[in-house]
């Protein structure tokens, strides 16, 4: 019926003149079940490819015109963005797609499942944009901090906590409350307030501020605040009420002193709110503190703030409550454009004793001053220009996938990404903002204090958002790169291990947590290193990574001292660390063995080397070295000299090397001349070359010709021209084509490299298919089976593509006798001539 039918039918002669080769002319549905299509949103080609292997299944070529038959209907579906065009005497239209294209479009908006090479050329593209946003927020981040940062807290730290003066006591090494007065009367001011050159000459004419160093100017003046606790804020024990008649428990902000005591008048003597002072609390060595307290603002010179300080130690403002005593200043190095933000904090706990600590914050809060700054303006635009193109996107592919788009680890990232970067950004107009009112209200009051710390603070939470938000922004690199075997290697073993180590952890820090109160409760109340439990599991850590003391914890408890670093040496770091590392390299040989066996799939690197070879040839730059040596030959005479053919070739392009190592090859005698025999030797080399390199491309070329004109009418113009039974099967492939070009319109060489690369990804996915038959049939080790295999792969290629001509081209019942001509062109074997 068929066939009955395909002889019936006459072309348009509207089809025999387009670019687009006439025998092309059919109605036919990309479509069938078991089967996804991944199509072109123009009208010009669909390709049909397995979802999972992305095997092409078919290949069809249409084009548009304006003139066809009525009930002609062109389908090209999609699993969830589907295409279609229909031609009713008219144009075809297109129904757009569901997913957003053309900006933001992405491998989640892009139907990339069914087309590797367009998902390798969407996550391509995908990668260079993100890597210009990668390069962006990187001179961001590295352009607000500079190495001049740490040296200045280096000097600072330097000047104000390890100089002692006249053998004086330092920061550091205060132990008691006289420690620090005698701190606080000598070095602080003496590095506070430089009223001298270095050859004694007075500052005070250039200046009535203080420069320390002579470069930092000090900002304001210092403040000196402290925190107290209540009297009778613990329990005395009955048997010592009459020894003891105070007691003054550790701090907590419920057990702070808030009334007014010594002299009353004055702000040292006051006790301020946190609101009032706008403070913040502080997280010092032994507890956290409030923002508020009692405190006195130190003066201009150095003499004004020493008889301040005197009076505040007579009338004894220090005592048996006071629990913390905090001292902040500022400095502006103009020279580097930084603020150094500094905090020497002195406790007395409960047990006596000071513990000093500090805090050094250096910031640069005033931006936009040199040639550079304005540059990283110009980079804040376009990082604000990259946010908001990734908030587009991100929200798009949230509209499309739902509550599923978290299910992936890199979309949440992509989310956290996105949120610190406008955190980052709300913060920096705060900042410029907030800057610009302190240091309006401090030239208007040079004599009051200078209160950076908050901006410090939150400079330094916003450098370390900065700094995870760039951690973040590498690691989602593997996101775009990870699609190539051996970058997947990495994720795919933690994917797949994850629950056995998940399991796994569980009991390794059972032992681990068993061992950490262990030495909290053995050495807790000798070793430092012991003293907290928090302090016990980073211990434990370091003992893993060989840094440890075990001197200490010998002379803590010599008897269980040993029993313990031995036992948890021997069980955490010998046994239960190695059976982490054993499940990680038994699930990575996992998934290289099976990745090794995996076809493989189109990569970045196939997509890079076709765009190379696209531009070369675009350039003219490759030769086709046998055409261009038989043009050579061609040109020559019975004796052809080397000089002649040399010439003839550098014409063409091509180096004297190449030129001299093909003559010499065929120059037996060495005579610098090739005679008739030597000419046709090369002759003859070359055509098999040639004949060899483009075989497989002319049988493939075969086998498409054969299949679509069967499809859509190229066989009935060769039975209309010879006949059913006058093709000869001793006719050549290149002679029947000869007796049919005049009256075919064949496609063009566009359109055939197409057909062509798809031909060839259908036949390389044959042979990792057979690939992966052989190594299943090696693992079970049944030769029976092995045999039956290899058997069924044989019939399968060819079986193949005939059942994809029927599905998708509606060839019709082939000839027998014409089935086994065309299989005999392709250096096939004849075929018995059955009914099927």
């Amino acid at each position: 019926m068929v066939q009955k039918t395909l002889n019936s039918l006459e072309m348009p002669k509207s089809y025999q003149n387009d670019r687009i080769n006439a025998d092309h002319w059919n109605t036919s549905a990309c479509s069938r079940q078991k089967r996804s299509l991944s199509c072109a949103r123009d009208d010009f080609s669909c390709g049909a490819f397995d979802q999972s292997s992305f095997e092409m299944k078919s290949v069809l070529v249409l084009k548009s015109h304006k003139t066809s038959t009525p009930n002609s209907t062109f389908f090209c579906n999609r699993t969830t963005a589907p295409y279609m065009a229909l031609e009713n005497g008219h144009k075809n239209s297109t129904v757009p797609s569901l997913y957003p294209t053309g900006l933001w479009g992405t491998t989640l908006t892009e139907n990339t499942a069914e087309n590797r090479e367009l998902y390798v050329k969407t996550t391509l593209r995908e990668l260079l944009v993100y890597v210009m946003f990668l390069v962006d927020i990187c001179l961001l981040t590295y352009g607000m901090t500079s190495s001049n940062a740490y040296y200045y807290t280096k000097v600072m730290s330097e000047l104000f906590l390890q100089t002692s003066a006249d053998g004086r006591i330092s920061f550091q090494s205060i132990g008691s409350m006289a420690d620090f007065w005698v701190y606080a009367q000598g070095p602080l001011l003496d590095n506070l307030y430089w009223t001298k050159w270095y050859n004694n000459e007075s500052l005070a004419a250039h200046s009535t501020q203080s420069y320390i160093y002579y470069e930092n100017l000090l900002l304001g003046v210092p403040r000196m605040r402290q925190l107290k606790v209540k009297n009778n804020s613990c329990v005395v024990h009955d048997d010592f009420k009459e020894e003891i008649s105070g007691c003054y428990d550790v701090y907590s902000e419920d057990k702070e002193e808030r009334i007014s005591f010594g002299l009353i008048n004055g702000t040292a003597w006051r006790y301020h709110s946190e609101e009032e002072l706008g403070g913040s609390s502080h997280w010092g060595r032994l507890t956290s503190y409030s923002g508020g307290g009692y405190y006195i603002d130190l003066k201009m010179t150095r003499e004004e703030s020493a008889e301040a300080l005197q009076v505040l130690k007579e009338k004894l403002w220090l005592d048996r409550g006071t629990r913390v005593v905090f001292i902040d200043f500022s400095v502006y190095n103009a020279n580097i454009n930084l603020f150094c933000v500094l905090r020497l904090v002195v406790e007395f706990p409960a047990t006596g004793g000071a513990v000093p600590s500090w805090q050094i914050r250096t910031v640069k809060l005033i931006r936009y001053v040199t040639a550079w700054d304005f540059f990283i303006v110009a980079c804040e635009i376009v990082f604000c220009v990259f946010i908001f193109y990734y908030v587009v996107e991100e929200a798009l592919e949230l509209r499309i996938h739902k509550f599923q788009y978290f299910t992936s680890i890199w979309n949440i990232l992509d989310v956290v990404v996105i949120l610190l970067s406008i955190v980052a950004i709300g913060f920096h107009i705060f900042r410029t903002t907030e800057v610009n009112r302190l240091l309006g209200e401090l030239l208007e009051h040079p004599n009051t204090y200078a209160d950076f710390e908050f901006l410090a603070f939150w400079q330094t939470q916003y450098n370390n958002m900065n700094a995870v938000n760039l951690f973040f922004a590498w690691i989602k690199i593997f996101k775009y790169i990870s699609f190539n075997k051996t970058m997947t290697q990495l994720s795919s073993t933690l994917a797949r291990c994850a629950k056995d180590i998940l399991g796994f952890a569980i009991m390794f820090f059972i032992v681990f947590f068993a061992y950490a109160q262990l030495g909290y409760l053995l050495f807790g109340t000798q070793v430092e290193n012991f003293s907290t439990f928090v302090k016990c599991i980073f211990t434990q850590f370091r003992i893993i990574l060989g840094d440890f003391d075990y001197n200490s914890i010998d002379n803590a408890n010599r008897v269980l001292g040993p029993i313990y670093f031995v036992t948890y040496v021997f069980f955490v770091f010998f046994v239960l660390l190695n059976m982490f590392l054993a499940i990680i390299n038994d699930t990575y040989s996992e998934v290289k063995d099976e990745l090794s066996s995996q076809k493989d799939e189109l990569q970045l690197s196939d997509i890079l080397k076709q765009s190379y070879n696209r531009t070369l040839m675009r350039l003219k730059l490759k030769k086709e070295r046998i055409s261009d040596v038989q043009k050579a030959l061609q040109n020559g005479t019975k004796q052809l000299d080397f000089e002649d053919f040399k010439n003839s070739l550098k014409e063409l392009g091509h180096a004297d090397h190449e030129i001299t190592a093909a003559f010499s090859r065929f120059d037996k005698d060495g005579n610098h001349i090739l005679d008739e025999e030597e000419q046709q030797q090369m002759k003859s080399d070359l055509e098999a070359k040639r004949v060899k390199k483009w075989g497989k491309e002319k049988k493939i070329f075969c086998l498409v010709d054969i299949l679509q004109s069967e499809s859509l009418g190229l066989w009935y113009k060769l039975r209309k021209s010879y006949g059913d039974n006058n093709l000869d099967e001793n006719l050549t492939y290149m002679e029947a084509r000869n007796n049919h070009t005049n009256k075919a319109t064949w496609v063009s060489k566009e359109e055939f490299q197409v057909l062509l690369h798809r031909v060839l990804q259908l036949e390389q996915s044959i042979n990792s298919i057979g690939s992966k038959i052989d190594a299943v049939v090696n693992k079970l080790d049944v030769p029976e089976r092995k045999e039956l295999r290899r058997k069924d792969l044989l019939g399968k290629p060819l079986g193949d593509v005939l059942k994809v001509g029927t599905s998708c081209f509606h060839v019709p019942t082939v000839n027998p006798n014409t089935f086994k001509h065309t299989f005999w062109l392709l250096g096939g074997q004849p075929l018995p001539c059955g009914s099927g």
